[in-house]
């Protein structure tokens, strides 16, 4: 087994085809296909089903990807070490947020401080962050939860209750609050699942005896936002989130037990060392302690 067969078979995996790779590797497909197929001859393993032009890992590719992510991964952070200084003048950053807003501030100061990063925002729900840190498409996530157990570092940013919201025009805009109990017989426009708020929200409802029913799913913040507004029932979201909107009206949700979203940073405990990480980290921990 050598490196460049390593290396052939991990870009195939992760750009989905012999061309990509080649593309990404600055080499001629020939000579990519030709190391693959090495590699899959040595060891007597079909790594990938190939139909046509399109590629697909086998079980066996999957278990390799795993393995080669980590190893390319490991390369990086050792390149990262041996060029400090050029990958806070110059490196890439990637974050995927539950919700950007929590780290805007720290976005700022970074920014401030290292304006040779290259940094990319992605949004999606608690389920997509996880998914994405733990497949190395993301260097930090931000969600509404700390996670349980030894596999990732945090850092908590803030932690604020979950309110409801209707539209300025809906009969319940005026009262400022609603009890658990009423939710049950009100629309209701909840998150996709897989939504950390909306996940709480059903917890604190069982709790208390409650089904809820989604009147309307919908995938996103801005979407739930934008479908409330126009008067089709009543959201949730955290109390941070918010914001300023004349087209909406706060209504706090009693009993509140259960009911609070302490947001995080999150990474790969392997990869807390990164770094951009750590200065990220450094940031936001700077700025929370003001």
């Amino acid at each position: 087994m050598r490196y460049v067969q390593l290396r052939a078979f991990h870009h195939v995996a992760i750009c989905g085809g012999f061309s990509r790779a080649a593309e990404r590797l600055f080499l001629t497909q020939p000579a990519i296909s030709d190391q693959v197929r090495k590699l899959e001859e040595e060891y007597d393993i079909l790594l990938f089903n190939r139909h046509r032009k399109q590629v697909q890992l086998t079980p066996a590719g999957q278990r390799l990807l795993e393995i080669t992510r980590r190893l390319f991964d490991s390369e990086e952070q050792a390149l990262d070490l041996l060029s400090e200084s050029r990958a806070l003048r110059a490196g890439t950053l990637r974050i995927i947020a539950d919700s950007a807003h929590h780290v805007l501030h720290i976005l700022a100061a970074f920014r401030q401080k290292f304006p040779g990063v290259q940094i990319s925002v992605r949004v999606g729900n608690s389920g997509a962050v996880m998914e994405n840190l733990r497949a190395y498409d993301a260097d930090i996530g931000v969600l509404g939860e700390i996670p349980v157990g030894s596999e990732f570092a945090s850092l908590t940013l803030n932690s604020t209750p979950i309110i409801g919201f209707v539209a300025a025009s809906h009969p319940a805009a005026e009262r400022g609050s609603l009890r658990l109990t009423e939710l049950a017989r009100l629309p209701l426009v909840l998150r996709e699942r897989g939504s950390k708020t909306r996940t709480k929200l059903e917890e604190a409802a069982r709790a208390a005896g409650i089904t809820l029913t989604a009147a309307i799913e919908a995938e996103g913040r801005e979407a739930v936002r934008e479908i409330v507004a126009s008067g089709a029932g009543v959201g949730f979201v955290s109390a941070a989130e918010f914001g300023a909107d004349a087209r909406l009206v706060r209504l706090d949700l009693h009993p509140a037990q259960g009911l609070t979203m302490d947001e995080a940073l999150v990474c790969l405990r392997e990869r807390r060392s990164s770094k951009l990480v750590q200065a990220f980290f450094d940031i936001a921990r700077a700025i929370g302690q003001r």
